[in-house]
Protein backbone atom coordinates (compact mmCIF):
# COMPACT_ATOMS: atom_id res chain seq x y z
CA UNK A 1 0.00 0.00 0.00
CA UNK A 2 1.40 3.47 -1.21
CA UNK A 3 1.18 6.58 1.36
CA UNK A 4 0.09 10.06 -0.11
CA UNK A 5 0.71 12.84 1.95
CA UNK A 6 -0.83 16.51 2.05
CA UNK A 7 0.68 19.15 3.69
CA UNK A 8 -1.42 21.92 4.80
CA UNK A 9 -4.24 21.28 1.67
CA UNK A 10 -6.16 24.38 0.78
CA UNK A 11 -8.17 23.21 -2.42
CA UNK A 12 -11.06 21.06 -0.59
CA UNK A 13 -12.03 19.95 -4.24
CA UNK A 14 -8.43 18.56 -4.68
CA UNK A 15 -8.25 16.89 -1.54
CA UNK A 16 -11.65 15.36 -2.59
CA UNK A 17 -10.35 13.90 -5.76
CA UNK A 18 -7.43 12.59 -4.31
CA UNK A 19 -9.25 10.73 -1.58
CA UNK A 20 -11.27 9.19 -4.52
CA UNK A 21 -7.73 8.68 -6.05
CA UNK A 22 -6.54 7.02 -2.99
CA UNK A 23 -9.78 4.83 -2.45
CA UNK A 24 -9.45 3.16 -6.20
CA UNK A 25 -5.81 2.53 -6.06
CA UNK A 26 -6.34 1.09 -1.67
CA UNK A 27 -3.78 3.72 -0.78
CA UNK A 28 -3.79 5.80 2.78
CA UNK A 29 -4.36 9.55 2.84
CA UNK A 30 -2.25 11.59 5.29
CA UNK A 31 -3.73 14.78 5.59
CA UNK A 32 -0.86 17.50 7.54
CA UNK A 33 -2.84 20.65 9.20
CA UNK A 34 -3.49 23.38 9.07
CA UNK A 35 -6.37 22.15 6.86
CA UNK A 36 -7.69 25.41 4.52
CA UNK A 37 -11.47 23.60 4.52
CA UNK A 38 -13.34 21.73 7.38
CA UNK A 39 -13.75 18.26 6.38
CA UNK A 40 -17.27 18.61 6.36
CA UNK A 41 -17.03 21.16 3.22
CA UNK A 42 -19.55 20.54 0.91
CA UNK A 43 -16.87 21.10 -1.95
CA UNK A 44 -14.60 18.18 -0.40
CA UNK A 45 -17.38 15.83 0.16
CA UNK A 46 -19.00 16.50 -3.26
CA UNK A 47 -15.93 16.05 -5.80
CA UNK A 48 -15.05 12.65 -2.80
CA UNK A 49 -18.48 11.67 -3.61
CA UNK A 50 -19.79 8.24 -1.88
CA UNK A 51 -15.52 7.46 -1.92
CA UNK A 52 -14.95 9.43 1.33
CA UNK A 53 -16.65 6.80 3.76
CA UNK A 54 -13.89 3.94 2.33
CA UNK A 55 -10.98 6.09 2.54
CA UNK A 56 -7.50 4.91 4.86
CA UNK A 57 -7.40 8.74 5.93
CA UNK A 58 -5.44 9.99 8.90
CA UNK A 59 -5.21 13.20 10.10
CA UNK A 60 -1.98 14.78 12.24
CA UNK A 61 -1.83 18.05 13.85
CA UNK A 62 1.86 18.68 12.75
CA UNK A 63 4.64 17.14 10.17
CA UNK A 64 6.43 16.05 13.78
CA UNK A 65 2.90 14.46 14.60
CA UNK A 66 2.98 12.68 11.25
CA UNK A 67 6.70 11.43 11.86
CA UNK A 68 6.39 10.42 15.28
CA UNK A 69 2.84 8.33 14.09
CA UNK A 70 3.19 7.48 10.93
CA UNK A 71 6.98 6.47 11.07
CA UNK A 72 7.44 6.54 7.36
CA UNK A 73 10.83 4.71 6.08
CA UNK A 74 10.59 5.86 2.59
CA UNK A 75 9.49 9.50 1.63
CA UNK A 76 9.71 11.32 -1.57
CA UNK A 77 8.73 14.92 -2.05
CA UNK A 78 7.05 15.99 -5.43
CA UNK A 79 8.07 19.91 -5.88
CA UNK A 80 8.85 22.08 -9.26
CA UNK A 81 12.19 22.43 -7.34
CA UNK A 82 13.16 19.36 -7.50
CA UNK A 83 15.98 18.34 -9.90
CA UNK A 84 15.58 14.56 -9.78
CA UNK A 85 12.53 12.94 -12.33
CA UNK A 86 9.78 11.24 -10.23
CA UNK A 87 10.07 8.52 -13.05
CA UNK A 88 14.05 7.77 -12.11
CA UNK A 89 12.62 6.14 -8.38
CA UNK A 90 12.42 3.30 -8.21
CA UNK A 91 9.53 2.83 -5.73
CA UNK A 92 8.73 0.30 -3.31
CA UNK A 93 5.07 -0.93 -1.45
CA UNK A 94 4.59 1.54 1.93
CA UNK A 95 6.30 4.17 0.06
CA UNK A 96 4.87 8.04 1.13
CA UNK A 97 4.67 10.46 -1.79
CA UNK A 98 4.59 13.90 0.02
CA UNK A 99 2.86 17.17 -1.77
CA UNK A 100 3.20 20.60 -0.35
CA UNK A 101 -0.08 22.90 -0.93
CA UNK A 102 -1.40 24.64 -3.32
CA UNK A 103 -0.98 28.25 -3.01
CA UNK A 104 2.80 27.91 -1.62
CA UNK A 105 4.40 24.55 -2.21
CA UNK A 106 6.49 22.35 0.76
CA UNK A 107 7.46 24.25 3.78
CA UNK A 108 10.52 25.65 3.04
CA UNK A 109 12.74 24.33 5.70
CA UNK A 110 11.74 20.87 3.64
CA UNK A 111 13.83 21.83 0.23
CA UNK A 112 17.15 21.70 2.33
CA UNK A 113 16.14 18.87 5.06
CA UNK A 114 14.67 16.33 2.19
CA UNK A 115 16.75 17.54 -0.53
CA UNK A 116 18.16 14.13 -1.73
CA UNK A 117 14.56 13.00 -1.72
CA UNK A 118 12.61 15.60 -3.80
CA UNK A 119 11.57 14.64 -7.08
CA UNK A 120 10.37 16.50 -9.82
CA UNK A 121 7.31 15.97 -12.40
CA UNK A 122 8.68 17.28 -15.62
CA UNK A 123 6.57 19.77 -17.95
CA UNK A 124 8.01 20.50 -20.97
CA UNK A 125 5.91 23.50 -21.91
CA UNK A 126 6.89 26.84 -22.29
CA UNK A 127 4.21 28.29 -20.11
CA UNK A 128 3.77 26.67 -16.71
CA UNK A 129 4.02 27.06 -12.91
CA UNK A 130 2.73 23.64 -11.43
CA UNK A 131 0.45 21.12 -12.21
CA UNK A 132 -2.81 20.72 -9.99
CA UNK A 133 -2.18 18.81 -6.48
CA UNK A 134 -4.66 16.13 -7.57
CA UNK A 135 -3.80 15.89 -10.91
CA UNK A 136 0.45 15.44 -9.69
CA UNK A 137 -0.65 13.03 -6.85
CA UNK A 138 -2.87 10.57 -9.40
CA UNK A 139 0.47 10.88 -11.84
CA UNK A 140 3.35 10.51 -9.23
CA UNK A 141 1.11 7.61 -7.81
CA UNK A 142 0.50 5.73 -10.63
CA UNK A 143 3.69 5.91 -11.98
CA UNK A 144 4.77 4.09 -8.44
CA UNK A 145 1.82 1.72 -8.91
CA UNK A 146 3.47 0.69 -12.55
CA UNK A 147 6.52 0.03 -11.12
CA UNK A 148 5.69 -2.39 -8.39
CA UNK A 149 3.09 -4.23 -11.00
CA UNK A 150 0.27 -3.22 -9.71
Amino acid sequence: MFNIVLVAPEIPQNTGNIGRLCVSTDTRLHLIKPLGFSLEDKYLKRSGMDYWQHLDLHIYEDWSNFITEAKPERMYFLSTKGSKCFWDVHYEDGDFLVFGNEGHGLPVEFYQRYADQLITIPMPGKFHRSFNLANSAAIALFEALRQTGV
